[in-house]
């Protein structure tokens, strides 16, 4: 029964996504491919995909116990607090602390979850930031 349910808000999402894609207007810088065929692949994958759970449902699952659950709602937190955190404390401050706390919850030791974290974030800067120029979220001290 999940699954259906799955596919029938994937299916609705892809076909709104669809008709979405469907009303992006044309630039008047316009290559041959255009601006609507990304989005279009990407809602026939979700259509296709959202079909298929529809029809060829799974056996019902097992789901996780109150306290794996909880893991999970609080995994979806960080997630969004980390969202939240990006301007305000910067690229490099707000992945330390998510990346950290994700990896101790993933069963890290808490002291190799900070040295995860402050690694994981460095290396991005660097990579993304210094090597490519990309522009990362800048907190109060720059970077």
């Amino acid at each position: 029964m999940s699954d259906r349910i799955f596919g029938a808000v994937g299916l609705a999402l892809g076909v709104f996504y669809l008709w979405a894609a469907s009303i992006i207007p044309d630039s008047f810088m316009t290559d041959i491919v255009g601006p609507r065929a990304f989005p279009y692949i990407v809602g026939s994958v979700i259509v296709i995909c959202s079909a298929i759970f529809l029809l060829l449902p799974d056996p019902e699952p097992i789901w996780p116990a109150f306290r794996d659950f909880a893991e999970i709602v609080f995994a979806g937190a960080v997630m969004l607090l980390y969202g939240w955190a990006l301007p305000v404390t910067g690229f490099v401050v707000a992945t330390i602390f998510a990346t950290a706390y994700l990896t101790w919850r993933l069963g890290t030791a808490p002291l190799w979850s900070l040295v995860t974290g402050v690694a994981t974030s460095l290396g991005i800067y660097v990579i993304f930031h210094l090597v490519l120029g990309l522009a990362l979220a800048k907190g109060p001290w720059g970077f």
